[in-house]
Protein backbone atom coordinates (compact mmCIF):
# COMPACT_ATOMS: atom_id res chain seq x y z
CA UNK A 1 0.00 0.00 0.00
CA UNK A 2 1.26 3.41 -1.28
CA UNK A 3 1.24 6.36 1.33
CA UNK A 4 -1.24 8.23 -0.54
CA UNK A 5 -3.67 5.59 0.15
CA UNK A 6 -3.20 5.20 3.81
CA UNK A 7 -4.60 7.33 6.48
CA UNK A 8 -2.97 10.03 7.85
CA UNK A 9 -2.36 8.41 11.40
CA UNK A 10 -0.95 5.73 9.72
CA UNK A 11 1.65 8.05 7.18
CA UNK A 12 2.77 9.44 10.55
CA UNK A 13 4.01 6.85 12.13
CA UNK A 14 5.49 4.45 9.76
CA UNK A 15 6.82 7.69 6.98
CA UNK A 16 10.20 8.43 6.93
CA UNK A 17 11.19 5.22 9.25
CA UNK A 18 15.25 4.20 8.55
CA UNK A 19 15.25 1.27 6.05
CA UNK A 20 18.88 0.75 6.45
CA UNK A 21 19.40 -2.90 4.77
CA UNK A 22 20.24 -4.89 7.76
CA UNK A 23 19.09 -3.03 10.70
CA UNK A 24 15.76 -3.79 12.10
CA UNK A 25 15.28 -1.73 14.84
CA UNK A 26 11.58 -0.94 15.18
CA UNK A 27 12.53 2.52 16.75
CA UNK A 28 15.16 4.32 15.21
CA UNK A 29 17.98 4.89 16.25
CA UNK A 30 19.77 8.33 17.04
CA UNK A 31 22.70 8.65 14.73
CA UNK A 32 25.06 11.19 16.43
CA UNK A 33 28.71 11.11 14.64
CA UNK A 34 29.28 14.48 12.79
CA UNK A 35 31.09 11.98 9.76
CA UNK A 36 30.72 8.95 7.93
CA UNK A 37 33.44 6.64 6.90
CA UNK A 38 34.37 6.45 2.89
CA UNK A 39 35.16 3.53 0.74
CA UNK A 40 38.96 2.82 0.40
CA UNK A 41 38.80 4.78 -3.36
CA UNK A 42 37.61 7.88 -1.26
CA UNK A 43 33.80 7.32 -2.52
CA UNK A 44 30.91 7.91 0.08
CA UNK A 45 27.69 6.13 0.17
CA UNK A 46 24.54 8.01 1.53
CA UNK A 47 25.81 10.03 4.04
CA UNK A 48 29.06 12.33 4.83
CA UNK A 49 28.96 14.97 6.73
CA UNK A 50 26.16 15.77 9.28
CA UNK A 51 25.96 19.40 8.07
CA UNK A 52 25.43 17.86 4.81
CA UNK A 53 23.03 15.11 5.56
CA UNK A 54 22.23 12.89 8.39
CA UNK A 55 19.93 9.92 8.82
CA UNK A 56 17.66 11.02 11.19
CA UNK A 57 17.24 14.76 9.47
CA UNK A 58 16.38 12.09 6.13
CA UNK A 59 14.15 10.45 7.94
CA UNK A 60 12.04 13.33 9.43
CA UNK A 61 12.39 15.02 6.15
CA UNK A 62 10.49 11.98 4.22
CA UNK A 63 7.95 11.95 6.92
CA UNK A 64 6.69 15.53 6.83
CA UNK A 65 6.79 14.99 3.07
CA UNK A 66 4.33 12.26 3.44
CA UNK A 67 2.25 14.01 5.52
CA UNK A 68 2.11 17.03 3.86
CA UNK A 69 1.66 15.33 0.54
CA UNK A 70 4.80 17.25 -1.05
CA UNK A 71 7.66 16.47 -3.94
CA UNK A 72 10.21 17.40 -0.77
CA UNK A 73 10.84 18.74 2.93
CA UNK A 74 13.54 20.96 4.17
CA UNK A 75 14.71 20.80 7.81
CA UNK A 76 16.09 23.80 9.47
CA UNK A 77 17.64 24.44 12.98
CA UNK A 78 14.26 27.01 13.47
CA UNK A 79 11.42 28.50 12.19
CA UNK A 80 13.34 31.87 11.27
CA UNK A 81 15.99 29.95 9.80
CA UNK A 82 13.69 28.56 7.05
CA UNK A 83 12.02 31.81 6.54
CA UNK A 84 15.66 33.24 6.40
CA UNK A 85 16.11 30.35 3.54
CA UNK A 86 13.50 31.90 2.09
CA UNK A 87 13.62 35.30 1.63
CA UNK A 88 18.19 35.27 0.98
CA UNK A 89 17.22 32.63 -2.05
CA UNK A 90 13.97 34.38 -3.15
CA UNK A 91 15.13 37.78 -2.68
CA UNK A 92 17.65 40.42 -4.55
CA UNK A 93 18.85 43.74 -3.18
CA UNK A 94 15.86 46.08 -4.23
CA UNK A 95 12.96 43.66 -3.84
CA UNK A 96 9.44 44.31 -2.81
CA UNK A 97 7.81 42.19 -0.77
CA UNK A 98 4.09 42.09 0.72
CA UNK A 99 3.54 40.63 4.17
CA UNK A 100 0.38 40.03 6.19
CA UNK A 101 -0.21 43.07 8.64
CA UNK A 102 -0.73 40.83 11.46
CA UNK A 103 2.00 38.10 11.39
CA UNK A 104 4.90 36.46 13.14
CA UNK A 105 6.70 39.29 14.61
CA UNK A 106 10.50 37.38 13.62
CA UNK A 107 9.18 37.16 9.97
CA UNK A 108 8.73 41.41 10.08
CA UNK A 109 11.70 41.59 11.43
CA UNK A 110 14.21 39.66 9.15
CA UNK A 111 12.68 42.34 6.32
CA UNK A 112 12.68 45.64 8.91
CA UNK A 113 16.47 44.75 10.14
CA UNK A 114 18.54 42.05 8.17
CA UNK A 115 17.39 42.56 4.69
CA UNK A 116 16.96 46.54 5.03
CA UNK A 117 20.64 46.59 3.96
CA UNK A 118 19.75 44.95 0.54
CA UNK A 119 17.37 47.69 0.27
CA UNK A 120 14.43 45.04 0.57
CA UNK A 121 11.01 46.94 0.63
CA UNK A 122 8.19 45.15 2.37
CA UNK A 123 4.42 46.68 2.84
CA UNK A 124 1.86 44.98 5.30
CA UNK A 125 -1.23 44.20 3.62
CA UNK A 126 -4.62 43.48 5.47
CA UNK A 127 -4.65 39.68 3.43
CA UNK A 128 -8.16 39.09 4.80
CA UNK A 129 -9.63 41.36 1.62
CA UNK A 130 -7.45 40.27 -1.68
CA UNK A 131 -7.63 43.48 -3.01
CA UNK A 132 -5.54 45.33 -0.79
CA UNK A 133 -2.83 42.68 -1.86
CA UNK A 134 -3.18 43.41 -5.53
CA UNK A 135 -3.11 47.69 -4.84
CA UNK A 136 0.49 46.62 -3.51
CA UNK A 137 1.50 44.92 -6.28
CA UNK A 138 4.42 46.27 -8.54
CA UNK A 139 6.79 45.35 -10.95
CA UNK A 140 9.82 44.63 -8.42
CA UNK A 141 7.42 42.46 -6.00
CA UNK A 142 9.14 39.35 -5.68
CA UNK A 143 7.31 37.50 -3.08
CA UNK A 144 3.86 37.61 -1.67
CA UNK A 145 3.61 35.60 2.41
CA UNK A 146 0.80 34.91 3.79
CA UNK A 147 0.20 33.89 7.18
CA UNK A 148 -3.27 31.83 7.92
CA UNK A 149 -4.42 31.75 10.61
CA UNK A 150 -2.51 34.86 11.29
CA UNK A 151 -0.84 35.62 14.49
CA UNK A 152 -2.02 36.51 17.00
CA UNK A 153 -5.34 37.89 15.32
CA UNK A 154 -5.95 34.74 13.68
CA UNK A 155 -7.34 36.68 10.42
CA UNK A 156 -7.95 34.31 7.68
CA UNK A 157 -6.44 34.59 3.79
CA UNK A 158 -8.10 33.08 0.82
CA UNK A 159 -5.35 31.23 -0.37
CA UNK A 160 -6.61 30.19 -3.74
CA UNK A 161 -7.71 33.81 -4.67
CA UNK A 162 -3.81 34.97 -3.56
CA UNK A 163 -2.07 31.59 -5.06
CA UNK A 164 -4.10 33.00 -8.63
CA UNK A 165 -3.16 36.43 -8.03
CA UNK A 166 0.59 36.16 -7.88
CA UNK A 167 0.43 33.62 -10.48
CA UNK A 168 -1.07 36.48 -12.84
CA UNK A 169 1.81 38.48 -12.17
CA UNK A 170 4.61 36.01 -11.57
CA UNK A 171 5.34 36.35 -8.23
CA UNK A 172 6.43 33.98 -6.08
CA UNK A 173 4.06 32.64 -3.07
CA UNK A 174 4.92 31.45 0.75
CA UNK A 175 2.50 30.38 3.52
CA UNK A 176 3.32 30.16 7.21
CA UNK A 177 0.92 27.36 7.65
CA UNK A 178 1.87 26.76 11.75
CA UNK A 179 -1.44 27.36 12.98
CA UNK A 180 -3.25 24.69 10.81
CA UNK A 181 -0.28 22.18 10.38
CA UNK A 182 -1.29 20.24 7.05
CA UNK A 183 -3.89 18.05 9.06
CA UNK A 184 -6.35 21.16 8.86
CA UNK A 185 -5.17 22.96 5.39
CA UNK A 186 -2.72 22.08 2.45
CA UNK A 187 -1.81 25.74 0.82
CA UNK A 188 0.30 23.32 -2.30
CA UNK A 189 -2.99 22.28 -2.87
CA UNK A 190 -3.96 25.68 -3.79
CA UNK A 191 -1.54 26.69 -5.63
CA UNK A 192 0.67 28.26 -3.34
CA UNK A 193 4.84 27.74 -3.92
CA UNK A 194 6.30 27.15 -1.02
CA UNK A 195 5.08 26.56 2.79
CA UNK A 196 6.24 26.85 6.00
CA UNK A 197 6.08 25.84 9.66
CA UNK A 198 8.26 26.35 12.80
CA UNK A 199 8.18 22.27 13.67
CA UNK A 200 8.69 24.09 17.14
CA UNK A 201 5.03 24.12 17.46
CA UNK A 202 2.33 21.48 16.99
CA UNK A 203 5.28 19.10 15.07
CA UNK A 204 7.30 19.13 18.15
CA UNK A 205 3.97 19.35 20.54
CA UNK A 206 6.23 18.88 23.84
CA UNK A 207 8.20 22.31 23.94
CA UNK A 208 11.25 20.47 23.21
CA UNK A 209 12.45 21.03 19.64
CA UNK A 210 13.67 23.89 18.02
CA UNK A 211 12.93 23.16 14.35
CA UNK A 212 11.67 24.89 10.98
CA UNK A 213 10.12 23.17 8.03
CA UNK A 214 9.93 24.20 4.28
CA UNK A 215 8.00 22.15 1.54
CA UNK A 216 6.78 22.13 -1.93
CA UNK A 217 6.39 20.26 -5.13
CA UNK A 218 8.67 22.59 -7.10
CA UNK A 219 11.75 20.37 -8.06
CA UNK A 220 13.24 23.78 -9.66
CA UNK A 221 16.33 25.44 -9.39
CA UNK A 222 15.03 27.50 -6.91
CA UNK A 223 14.01 24.41 -4.50
CA UNK A 224 17.56 22.99 -5.20
CA UNK A 225 19.32 26.27 -3.99
CA UNK A 226 16.87 26.21 -0.82
CA UNK A 227 18.20 22.54 -0.16
CA UNK A 228 22.04 23.91 -1.05
CA UNK A 229 21.51 26.89 1.44
CA UNK A 230 20.62 24.49 4.42
CA UNK A 231 23.74 22.62 3.82
CA UNK A 232 26.09 25.37 2.80
CA UNK A 233 24.81 27.78 5.55
CA UNK A 234 24.66 24.96 8.44
CA UNK A 235 21.31 26.02 9.88
CA UNK A 236 20.33 22.35 10.36
CA UNK A 237 18.68 20.50 13.17
CA UNK A 238 20.73 18.08 15.29
CA UNK A 239 20.38 14.28 15.13
CA UNK A 240 18.72 14.55 18.17
CA UNK A 241 16.31 17.10 17.64
CA UNK A 242 15.69 15.21 14.22
CA UNK A 243 14.64 12.28 15.72
CA UNK A 244 12.90 13.80 18.89
CA UNK A 245 10.88 15.21 15.93
CA UNK A 246 9.96 12.70 14.21
CA UNK A 247 8.80 10.48 17.01
CA UNK A 248 6.49 14.32 18.36
CA UNK A 249 4.68 13.66 14.39
CA UNK A 250 3.88 10.09 14.72
CA UNK A 251 1.09 11.54 17.67
CA UNK A 252 0.49 14.78 15.84
CA UNK A 253 -3.07 12.97 14.22
CA UNK A 254 -3.71 12.30 17.82
CA UNK A 255 -2.99 15.50 19.58
CA UNK A 256 -3.93 18.09 17.59
CA UNK A 257 -7.89 16.96 16.91
CA UNK A 258 -8.24 17.06 21.21
CA UNK A 259 -6.65 20.57 21.11
CA UNK A 260 -8.79 21.91 18.12
CA UNK A 261 -12.39 20.55 19.72
CA UNK A 262 -10.39 21.86 23.24
CA UNK A 263 -10.21 25.82 21.92
CA UNK A 264 -13.96 25.65 19.95
CA UNK A 265 -15.28 24.94 23.37
CA UNK A 266 -13.04 27.52 24.92
CA UNK A 267 -13.83 30.33 22.49
CA UNK A 268 -17.49 29.54 22.59
CA UNK A 269 -16.69 29.82 26.88
CA UNK A 270 -15.04 32.59 26.17
CA UNK A 271 -17.14 34.54 23.56
CA UNK A 272 -20.43 34.90 26.43
CA UNK A 273 -18.03 35.66 29.22
CA UNK A 274 -18.80 39.06 30.62
CA UNK A 275 -15.00 40.09 30.98
CA UNK A 276 -14.04 39.33 27.81
CA UNK A 277 -14.52 42.40 25.05
CA UNK A 278 -13.26 40.02 22.27
CA UNK A 279 -12.53 36.26 21.00
CA UNK A 280 -10.56 36.15 17.88
CA UNK A 281 -11.11 32.35 16.69
CA UNK A 282 -12.22 31.29 13.06
CA UNK A 283 -14.42 28.48 14.35
CA UNK A 284 -16.70 30.87 15.68
CA UNK A 285 -19.46 32.17 12.98
CA UNK A 286 -19.62 35.64 14.16
CA UNK A 287 -15.67 35.46 13.08
CA UNK A 288 -15.50 38.24 10.45
CA UNK A 289 -13.52 35.19 8.01
CA UNK A 290 -15.32 32.06 9.28
CA UNK A 291 -16.85 31.12 5.12
CA UNK A 292 -13.72 31.22 4.43
CA UNK A 293 -11.84 29.63 7.23
CA UNK A 294 -14.79 26.50 6.58
CA UNK A 295 -14.16 26.65 2.67
CA UNK A 296 -10.27 25.71 3.14
CA UNK A 297 -9.73 24.63 6.25
CA UNK A 298 -11.12 21.27 7.31
CA UNK A 299 -10.87 18.70 10.60
CA UNK A 300 -11.61 21.65 12.66
CA UNK A 301 -10.04 25.74 13.06
CA UNK A 302 -7.18 25.10 15.28
CA UNK A 303 -6.03 25.51 18.29
CA UNK A 304 -5.15 29.06 19.37
CA UNK A 305 -7.54 31.36 20.73
CA UNK A 306 -7.10 34.79 20.97
CA UNK A 307 -8.92 37.25 23.64
CA UNK A 308 -9.15 41.12 24.12
CA UNK A 309 -9.55 40.78 28.26
CA UNK A 310 -12.23 43.90 29.70
CA UNK A 311 -10.24 46.58 30.69
CA UNK A 312 -6.52 47.29 30.24
CA UNK A 313 -2.68 46.11 29.99
CA UNK A 314 -2.58 45.71 33.88
CA UNK A 315 -6.09 43.57 33.67
CA UNK A 316 -4.56 41.43 31.66
CA UNK A 317 -1.55 40.66 33.36
CA UNK A 318 -4.20 40.61 37.05
CA UNK A 319 -5.93 37.55 34.52
CA UNK A 320 -2.51 35.91 33.67
CA UNK A 321 -1.58 35.64 37.22
CA UNK A 322 -4.40 34.24 38.19
CA UNK A 323 -4.44 30.94 36.02
CA UNK A 324 -3.52 27.71 37.83
CA UNK A 325 -3.18 25.29 34.96
CA UNK A 326 -2.36 27.70 31.65
CA UNK A 327 0.84 28.85 32.19
CA UNK A 328 2.57 32.25 31.08
CA UNK A 329 5.19 31.63 28.69
CA UNK A 330 5.78 32.30 24.96
CA UNK A 331 5.80 29.65 22.15
CA UNK A 332 2.58 27.49 21.42
CA UNK A 333 1.59 23.91 19.70
CA UNK A 334 2.55 22.08 23.18
CA UNK A 335 0.47 19.54 25.49
CA UNK A 336 0.32 21.84 27.48
CA UNK A 337 -1.95 25.18 27.58
CA UNK A 338 -0.25 28.42 27.69
CA UNK A 339 -1.37 31.59 27.82
CA UNK A 340 0.98 35.12 26.35
CA UNK A 341 0.47 39.09 26.45
CA UNK A 342 1.77 39.00 22.65
CA UNK A 343 2.02 42.76 22.93
CA UNK A 344 5.02 42.53 25.38
CA UNK A 345 6.63 39.35 24.10
CA UNK A 346 6.94 41.02 20.73
CA UNK A 347 8.36 44.38 21.45
CA UNK A 348 5.15 46.32 21.88
CA UNK A 349 4.54 46.21 18.14
CA UNK A 350 1.53 48.17 17.55
CA UNK A 351 -0.75 45.53 15.95
CA UNK A 352 -1.23 43.66 19.04
CA UNK A 353 -3.57 45.53 21.76
CA UNK A 354 -2.63 46.40 25.62
CA UNK A 355 -5.62 43.99 26.71
CA UNK A 356 -4.62 41.33 24.11
CA UNK A 357 -4.00 37.74 25.22
CA UNK A 358 -3.13 34.33 23.04
CA UNK A 359 -4.03 31.17 24.45
CA UNK A 360 -2.38 27.91 23.07
CA UNK A 361 -4.88 25.19 23.93
CA UNK A 362 -3.43 21.93 25.47
CA UNK A 363 -4.78 18.18 25.59
CA UNK A 364 -5.92 18.59 29.24
CA UNK A 365 -9.49 17.83 29.88
CA UNK A 366 -11.69 20.61 28.22
CA UNK A 367 -13.87 21.10 30.96
CA UNK A 368 -11.04 21.84 33.37
CA UNK A 369 -9.38 24.35 31.20
CA UNK A 370 -12.30 26.22 31.10
CA UNK A 371 -13.08 26.04 35.12
CA UNK A 372 -9.25 27.84 35.55
CA UNK A 373 -10.48 30.52 33.23
CA UNK A 374 -13.85 30.95 34.80
CA UNK A 375 -12.22 31.54 38.03
CA UNK A 376 -8.85 33.59 36.86
CA UNK A 377 -11.40 35.58 34.72
CA UNK A 378 -13.56 36.00 38.29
Amino acid sequence: MKNKDQNIATIAVHAGLNDTTGITDVTSPIHLSTTFQRNNDGSHSDFTYTRINNPNREAVEKKIAAIEGSATAIAFSSGLAAINSLFENILEPGSHVIIPDDCYHGTRNLLAVFFKRWKVEFEEADMTDVSKIMKLIRPDTKLIMIETPSNPQLKITDISAVAVLAKEHSIITVCDNTFATPLLQKPLEMGIDYVMYSSTKFFSGHSDILGGIITTNHISELSDRIREYQKTAGAVPSPFDCWLLNRSLATLPLRFPVQCGNAQKIAEFLKAHSKIEKVFYPGLDSHPDHEVAIKQMTNGFGSIVSVLIRGDKKDAFTFTSRLAIFKHATSLGGVESLVEHRRSAEGNHPVSQDNLIRISVGIEYVDDLIEDLRQALG
